[in-house]
């Protein structure tokens, strides 16, 4: 009888896992999910670049609607909640509004009667996406200031 009950604890003990197996399976799975995180981290970095990206492209659109409407950029300002950028006919309103843009980003708008730039912060630090009225649409490691072209 002994050998008996000798035999159904080995059937036992072979069915289920030692503690040894649930920890290493229980840190290969901690690792993984680690440089998942990492990934879906600079995924969101990009992806807010793209978006901010792709709402100053809408903005250079908008502004060029308003220059053939009026026929120029306006009067002078460095606020992007006047003047041009504050245009709704144009579209112009919803490219200057902070809600649209990813939180964390800056936008600096100038303008002049003939000529606008328009510069967002990108996740990356010290780096700015611009647009102006010259068609210049880039990178930049330089803040906007006042210029009115990007620099």
């Amino acid at each position: 009888m002994t050998s008996k009950k000798q035999g159904l604890a080995r059937q036992t003990m072979a069915k289920g896992f030692t503690l040894i197996e649930l920890l290493v399976v229980i840190a290969i799975i901690g690792i993984l999910s680690s440089v998942v995180l990492a990934s879906l981290n600079t995924a969101r970095s990009k992806g807010n670049d793209a978006k901010v990206k792709a709402q100053l492209s809408g903005l250079r659109a908008a502004a060029e609607i308003y220059y053939d409407n009026n026929g120029g950029y306006g009067t002078a300002t460095n606020s992007c909640v006047a003047n041009i950028f504050a245009d709704t006919t144009s579209g112009m309103s919803q490219y200057t509004s902070s809600s649209n843009y990813p939180s964390g980003t800056t936008l600096v708008c100038n303008s002049s009667s003939s000529a606008y730039a328009v510069q967002a912060n990108l996740a990356t630090a010290n780096t700015y996406w611009c647009v102006d009225s010259l068609g210049k649409s880039k990178s930049e490691g330089a803040a906007l200031g006042a210029a009115t072209a990007c620099p």
